[in-house]
């Protein structure tokens, strides 16, 4: 069945990009509604923005959602990636302005807050999202794709030059506290080379050695180190698991991604549902609702974060 936090949450934080203060107010939404954003700084009748992959605008470094009237809220790959580790189907996220607070650069935060709102279950059936074929998108040299699986899985693999990340691969089966346990703590990451360059676009202003890993070389910048020796690539299959939740339901599927980012993920669903012979609804009986990420999570499978 469907569920929603049983009480409000709230967030504070800084934007990334925008550098400026953001608050969030996470609250219990009915079934059927969805995940939407309400901007409180904008007028009712322009405010809400449905995280649905159609309403995903080009964005070169996060995920950006934008309704009819054109309001977008940026940022939103980290809370979308909690709300699906944690098995929440609907929610109303009210945000102060256009992009959702960074926090620490991972999702542990979110999920930390939904655990300790509480899951309330629905009186209401829960359909998921069945890929019935395979579907690839490349763009230059990253490429993502949606194969057939009982459930959700998640491969990723990346290549950096600098010795801090280098190359990476990890695949998990999402199911149950699997996010929780493995990926939601990971943070953003960068090269110190690119902070310039982000500022120099008006970008990453909010950023600082304490919400993201900085590296330079084979040097680790940010306090602390790593959370993980694959910080990097498990961060990307986190982006990954939010950036897939605005599909508008659970999927069952095999996501594979190399080098891919926001883009290349939001293409992957684009072309997906393009196909009508490539998807389809399902009823989540109680074995695929066994598998699906969030179910039998506990308090315990949150990492303990520094």
């Amino acid at each position: 069945m469907q569920t929603t936090i049983d009480t409000t949450v709230a967030f504070e934080g800084v934007g990334l990009h925008l550098g400026q203060p953001m608050s969030v107010i996470v609250r219990p939404a009915p079934a059927d509604h969805g995940i939407v954003f309400r901007r409180t700084d904008v007028e009712a009748s322009k405010a809400d923005v449905p995280a649905l992959w159609h309403r995903v605008t080009v964005s070169p470094l996060n995920t950006r959602i934008q309704n009819a009237a054109g309001t977008s809220v940026s940022t939103i790959e980290h809370i979308m990636a909690a709300l699906a580790g944690c098995g929440l189907h609907n929610a109303l996220i009210e945000v102060t302005g256009p992009e959702v607070p960074i926090l620490d650069g991972s999702a542990a935060q979110f999920v930390e807050g939904f655990l300790r709102a509480g899951i309330r279950h629905l009186n209401a059936p829960l359909r998921v999202i069945e890929v019935r074929k395979s579907v690839v998108v490349k763009v230059g040299d990253a490429q993502a794709r949606l194969d057939t699986a009982d459930t959700l899985h998640i491969r990723f693999e990346i290549d950096f030059t600098d010795r801090a990340i280098g190359h990476q691969k990890k695949t998990l089966n999402m199911s149950n506290g699997a996010f929780v346990r493995e990926l939601s703590n990971s943070r953003t990451f960068c090269r110190s080379s690119d902070v310039d360059a982000m500022r120099a676009q008006g970008l990453g202003l909010g950023g600082t050695l304490e919400n993201a890993v900085v590296v330079d070389g084979a040097d680790v910048l940010s306090p602390g180190g790593l959370r993980h020796k694959d910080e990097a690539v498990r961060h990307k299959m986190l982006d990954a698991l939010g950036d897939l939740y605005t599909a508008g339901a659970p999927i069952l599927g095999c996501y594979t991604g190399s080098k891919a980012g926001h883009a290349v993920t939001n293409a992957l669903l684009r072309a997906l549902f393009a196909d009508p012979d490539a998807w389809g609804w399902r009823d989540a009986d109680v074995a695929i609702t066994a598998r699906l990420p969030g179910v039998g999570l506990r308090w315990t499978d949150l990492p303990v974060v520094a």
